[in-house]
């Protein structure tokens, strides 16, 4: 039993190391205040509404799009929680990050 166990022992350790990047410490969440111009991105049955600002893009959530559907093309203001993705593409290199707000509240409207 002694020998299988030094056997097992090592497979075991390099299993575990290799699905040790899957954690999940790739998302991180905060509430934040966005303002920018309201997009209708994509096409079909499945497009999304995008807050677009100076700098970056914050995506809406699903269940918010109907709180902002009617302002298209217009800037707003709104104050939501904000989870942070990073992407990467399939090869491993890095390929930005995806920012997501939720539980959005509408600040003011222009």
């Amino acid at each position: 039993m002694n020998r299988n166990f030094r056997f097992v022992l090592p497979l075991l350790f390099f299993c575990l190391a290799a699905v040790l990047p899957a954690g999940g410490a790739k998302e991180k969440d905060a509430v934040v205040q966005v303002s920018g111009r309201v997009r209708l991105v994509g096409s079909g049955a499945v497009p999304e509404i995008v807050i677009t600002g100076r700098d970056m893009e914050w995506y809406i959530d699903r269940n918010e799009q109907h709180k902002l559907k009617d302002m298209q093309h217009k800037t707003v203001s709104v104050e939501g929680n904000e989870t942070v993705t990073a992407l990467t593409f399939a090869n491993g290199l890095p390929a930005g990050e995806r920012r997501v707000l939720r539980n959005i509240k509408i600040i003011s409207v222009q």
